[in-house]
């Protein structure tokens, strides 16, 4: 298990990854963890061009950018005028994962609105980013750190939620070498859930917050138990079935992350046991993955000292 770390300089938006759904809590949990997304301002043009450009990315992104696309809906949506802001992006949250990074990018638009204009509120931030996103279970955390539900209104902007997420629990993410777009899991989706279902997720979500918040990781890995969107996606991402049967003292809980194909596991003490046993079942399957730990980006952290990024191993 490795963390690195590098210094992020006055000029930088520093955005956080972030898992969803941490099992029953679909588009309504996540967690902010530390994957960061980059984006660094190298040029401002005082011409009122109110637009961003994203110069350059590494990895390199297909079509629209989401800043450029965040940074116009909430140029549009304030009336503000800024100047041109041109931008260089480098993110090590992996694309088309379920870590989050169409919501880091957006919330890197965003936060780079604030730098040229002024500070905006938590409700407009959130109420923006689901607008861009469609969702804001990924937002809330990308924006306010650590573990977070969203509610939202109508005819009004989205909460966010706050909850404790304790320090020593980590999670091991395994991340295979196929991507799986978020409009392909969700058209895996059922429009209609079952009541007895529907009441086992939502007694689970609770129990989930509950056991969080009281450091209670033994009633973790039942609190975790999907009926919805798991068992959709199942065919669709390799090992699920196989990582959520797993029982070994090492691993607190197992669930998917997000829409996938990405697999997290919680563990406390012995975490680089659990990488090895997730590197494992992949390398059995010949299927392609990297796995990371990752430590939770906890909301009082200060973004000059957390941009310390689990690099991973490939398998």
């Amino acid at each position: 298990m490795s963390f690195t770390s590098s210094e992020p300089t006055a000029a930088d938006v520093v955005v956080p990854g972030s898992v969803a759904n941490l099992g029953g809590g679909f588009d309504t949990l996540g967690v902010a963890v530390q994957l960061y997304l980059r984006a660094r301002i190298v040029d401002v043009r005082d011409d009122s061009g109110t637009r961003l450009v994203v110069t350059g990315s590494t990895p390199a992104v297909q079509g629209a950018n989401a800043l450029e696309r965040a940074f116009a809906h909430v140029a549009q949506r304030t009336t503000r005028r800024t100047p041109t802001v041109f931008v260089e992006v480098q993110s090590d949250i992996p694309m088309a994962a379920g870590l989050g990074s169409s919501a880091a990018a957006t919330v890197a638009g965003l936060r780079v609105f604030e730098r040229v204009s002024s500070p905006l509120s938590d409700s407009e931030l959130l109420g923006a980013a689901a607008a861009c996103e469609g969702h804001a279970d990924n937002a809330a955390p990308s924006l306010f750190g650590g573990l977070t539900s969203v509610v939202e209104r109508v005819g009004a902007d989205p909460i966010a939620l706050r909850w404790n997420w304790p320090e020593e629990l980590l999670l091991v993410v395994a991340t295979p070498a196929v991507g799986l777009a978020t409009s392909k899991a969700r058209a895996a989706l059922s429009e209609m859930l079952p009541r007895r279902d529907a009441i086992f997720n939502l007694q689970r979500v609770l129990a989930l917050v509950h056991g969080l918040e009281r450091r209670d990781f033994t009633s973790l890995r039942e609190a975790v138990q999907d009926r919805w969107h798991q068992p959709a996606r199942a065919s669709l991402v390799p090992l699920l079935d196989d990582a959520l049967k797993i029982q070994d003292p090492d691993v607190v809980a197992a669930f998917l992350s997000g829409a996938g194909p990405s697999i997290a596991m919680l563990a406390v003490e012995r975490a680089e046991r659990v990488e090895q046993l997730l590197r494992s079942m992949y390398e059995r399957a010949g299927i392609a993955a990297t796995v990371r730990t990752l430590r939770v980006h906890q909301p009082s952290e200060a973004l000059a000292g957390a941009v310390a990024s689990a690099q991973g191993r490939s398998v």
